[in-house]
């Protein structure tokens, strides 16, 4: 399985690359939360990271309204840093769930990929 995912994590990344004008959106999941990142990858540099644990968020909702809220979130931060238009990375994850909820929230709040 561990060979499986870094297969396709390597795949993905292999068509994918973030500039200044149109930097990378990665995910990383875990079982309990969910983090992203937005990276220049020309400069090697992160743009903005957000975690849901730095929400304050009810532990009523599910993992799947938590990870919209986030990609929510990030859109509005990366508005701030004047990003608009991102590619999206999903890394060795596939786009269903809270993957595709964070991409959904972002969407929402304004993010073109």
């Amino acid at each position: 399985m561990r060979n499986s995912r870094e297969q396709r994590q390597r795949r993905v990344r292999a068509k994918i690359s973030g500039t200044k004008e149109c930097p990378r959106l990665s995910v990383c999941r875990s079982n309990r939360y969910i983090s992203a990142q937005i990276i220049d990858d020309q400069k090697r540099k992160t743009l903005l990271g957000v975690h849901e644990k730095t929400l304050s968020l009810s532990k009523k909702l599910t993992k799947k309204e938590r990870a919209f809220a986030l990609g929510e979130y990030l859109a509005k931060k990366a508005k701030k840093q004047r990003i608009k238009k991102i590619v999206f990375d999903r890394g060795c994850y596939h786009y269903h769930g809270r993957v595709k909820a964070l991409a959904d929230g972002a969407r929402k709040g304004g993010l073109k990929f």
